[in-house]
């Protein structure tokens, strides 16, 4: 990818070719027989992205690393959009396709149209290791903060509502479609679009004993900006501001 990257850069335009379009057409012919595409990113650079899956290749996915001024606006776009968005389109829009591109299979979404057959879990997926062992994770997904108030405010829940949900999430069986046979949750992923504080992560680790301690991860809204930003994922539907209508009446010229 580093070596495309440069070869491709379009500082090394030629006169005929000044956006380097017929050089990407003619990397694309043999890239897209093995199913894949090259394109030029917002930022210049050039992607790979699988056809079938729309997975998008990245050099590096260190979420710490310094980011771009292009990133950072994305960043913000987005910040802005889990906001306002609700707790489905915080699972379907953000969580999805962010696991998809970190590697993650059979993402299956609970949604919240029949809430006596989630378990207490939002989302099951499973994680294909180098060595070809599976690990299968439960999801379980806030739109606000999580605390460890005496109770919830607003769009905070408190700790103690997710802990019962954990427990039926590490307790209850899901069946794996493509193995034909019923598996037990390895982890659990506490995803919050706000903060998870330090004290609720600490009553939380309390509450449960040693074993299952160490099955639970946490991500709060931090986690998600960072890493939907260096995984080059288009930002969901609403989070991009509208360009003005020349058209509109209340826009003057």
């Amino acid at each position: 990818m580093n070596l495309l990257r440069v070869l491709m850069h379009q500082a090394d335009a030629e006169t005929g070719d000044p956006g380097r379009m017929k050089a990407l057409e003619l990397l694309n012919q043999p890239l897209s027989r093995e199913g894949y595409e090259a394109f030029y990113g917002d930022d210049k650079l050039l992607y790979v992205r699988h056809i079938g899956t729309k997975t998008v290749s990245s050099m590096t996915t260190n979420p710490h690393r310094p980011f771009t001024p292009a990133e950072i606006r994305r960043r913000d776009q987005l910040n802005a959009y889990l906001d306002k968005c609700s707790e489905d389109e915080l699972i379907n829009h953000v969580l999805l396709p962010l696991f998809r591109q970190l590697g993650y299979h059979r993402i299956s979404s609970a949604g919240h149209k029949d809430k006596a057959l989630e378990y207490g879990k939002d989302v099951w997926m499973r994680f294909v290791l180098p060595t070809q062992h599976v690990l299968y994770f439960g999801l379980q997904a806030k739109k606000g903060k999580l605390d460890a108030a005496g109770m919830t405010h607003g769009s905070n829940s408190n700790i103690a509502e997710i802990y019962n949900q954990v427990l039926m999430m590490l307790g209850h069986e899901i069946f794996d479609a493509e193995t034909s046979k019923k598996v037990l949750v390895d982890h659990a992923f506490i995803v919050a679009g706000g903060e998870i504080t330090k004290q609720a992560r600490n009553w939380l680790g309390g509450k449960l004993d040693q074993t299952k301690r160490s099955q639970i991860l946490f991500m709060d809204r931090d986690d998600i900006l960072n890493l939907y930003v260096v995984s080059t994922l288009p930002l969901p539907q609403g989070a991009v501001p509208k360009a003005p209508d020349p058209f509109d009446d209340d826009i003057p010229f």
